[in-house]
């Protein structure tokens, strides 16, 4: 679905961002991947935390093209804008994080220790590169709300 569609059907809001809200959803980010990085933590919670950050960097190309993913479902709506926002290059990376997305839920409200520590350490090294791609996206689409990527 594009953009304008899912406007259309009040899956997603008109929303004007700004570089401190970039910032802002960086240090989230930043954030969650030194936690979920912490060996200690449960692998079903370093997961949900590694997957907190796919979220928010996948909100943040929404963010720029002038969209918030709003209601019920919004996970899925952000998750599934990556082709439009960045490129059908990410699609792959989408699915996988629509995957990840399932397996979180499971984890939060249905059960624990479903999550392998293999599981979790490879969405950390996903989202860690997703991080690096969302910052150089950024910075030659968007510079002037790039900052300090």
């Amino acid at each position: 679905m594009t953009l304008s569609q899912l406007l259309a059907d009040g899956k997603l809001a008109k929303h004007r961002t700004s570089r401190q809200e970039i910032a802002s959803l960086l240090k989230v980010v930043d954030r969650d991947i030194a936690d979920a990085s912490i060996k200690t933590v449960s692998s079903d919670r370093r997961f949900a935390i590694a997957y907190n950050a796919a979220l928010q960097l996948a909100t943040i190309p929404l963010y720029c093209k002038g969209y918030k993913a709003i209601g019920p479902g919004h996970h899925f709506t952000v998750l599934r804008t990556l082709q439009e926002t960045m490129g059908q290059e990410l699609r792959g990376r989408a699915d996988y994080f629509d995957m990840c997305r399932t397996k979180r839920n499971i984890t939060d409200y249905d059960r624990a220790g479903e999550i392998s520590e293999h599981e979790a350490d490879v969405l950390l090294r996903e989202v860690k590169n997703f991080r690096q791609g969302v910052g150089d996206w950024l910075r030659q689409h968007y510079p002037k709300l790039a900052g300090d990527v």
